[in-house]
């Protein structure tokens, strides 16, 4: 650790998946799981944010959040963090701009999943991830066309790797892209919020 922000060398391959995680749910885990293995990933970190620059209400508590998102997920190889809350940034650009000074030669890839990738083009300098680091996108239930359709998937088009490559992508020199289909679990952190809210 440095900082108290995770342990990284050089050389490694680190997924990087973000959210607000309110609340983490197993679909947050088996998306881990697998981008793990089809991405050759060494490991990925959840990046339990502040709050989402995107959603009009603020997320549950942090410390909340953390704690129950490190409940949820006990593997080896995945780091539950609040590093945006420890280097201060907001936005994904500049969380990576201050992680790719911090880590020289650890390889990170930004992890989403479909229905961000439909949306990825509202994103503050969605131009600029693409630029800084490969990025990871793995399909969700429903989400697939409209993935397909965005305005990111055809600015970067020619940016983007087949699935069978998907082991190349966090070797591969940005702008670079791999959409990864998987078995779903069809669950939303929003879902959970709902059904919470309608049993109190």
């Amino acid at each position: 650790m440095r900082a108290n922000l995770p342990y990284a060398r050089a050389g490694q391959t680190i997924g990087l998946l973000g959210g607000s995680f309110d609340p983490a749910h197993e679909g947050h885990a088996h998306v881990t799981r697998e981008a793990l293995k089809r991405f050759g990933l060494d490991r990925v970190w959840w990046l339990v944010s502040p709050g989402n620059p995107l959603k009009a209400h603020g997320p549950a508590p942090l410390e909340d959040r953390l704690r129950h998102a490190r409940a949820l997920i006990r593997h080896p190889r995945v780091v539950v963090t609040d590093i945006e809350a420890r280097l201060g940034t907001r936005y994904t650009a500049e969380t990576l701009r201050a992680l790719q000074m911090r880590y020289p030669g650890v390889r990170f890839t930004w992890l989403m999943g479909a229905d961000n990738l439909a949306q990825f083009h509202q994103w503050d300098k969605w131009r600029e991830i693409m630029q800084r680091v490969p990025i990871g996108v793995i399909a969700r239930p429903g989400d697939r066309l409209s993935a397909r359709m965005s305005k990111a998937a055809a600015s970067f088009a020619d940016a983007k790797l087949p699935a069978r490559a998907s082991h190349r992508l966090p070797f591969a020199t940005p702008p670079a892209w791999c959409f990864i289909n998987i078995p779903m679990r069809n669950i939303s952190s929003s879902a959970i919020r709902a059904a919470r809210k309608a049993k109190s």
